[in-house]
């Protein structure tokens, strides 16, 4: 499987859609849609909403964030916004303001 990576000292301002994995170091500001898993990494800024599979979020993100399997969030992540998917894990050191639905 391929991944989309945004790397670091890139932004993107818009919408992103990819069937890919996507890897984000750099910053992401509208909408993103990732039909596989999304890895934000450590000091990646996103400030959209996004839809994908399994999120794992090391960087900072602010809006909501709806998986279809899972979301995790490593030491050192900032997330603000709400948390839509079936399983979620918050490391010691994250980060977390917003509401948790797990029904999904």
């Amino acid at each position: 499987m391929a991944s989309t990576v945004i790397g670091a000292g890139i932004t993107i301002e818009g919408e992103v859609t990819t069937d890919d994995d996507v890897v984000v170091q750099g910053t992401i500001r509208g909408k993103l849609q990732a039909k596989e898993g999304l890895v934000v990494e450590s000091g990646a800024v996103i400030e959209a909403d996004v839809v994908a599979g399994p999120i794992r979020i090391a960087g900072q993100v602010t809006g909501n964030l709806t998986s279809s399997d899972r979301v995790d969030l490593a030491n050192g992540a900032r997330v603000i916004g709400n948390v839509k998917a079936a399983r979620i894990t918050i490391a010691d050191g994250a980060q977390f303001k917003g509401n948790v639905d797990m029904d999904v």
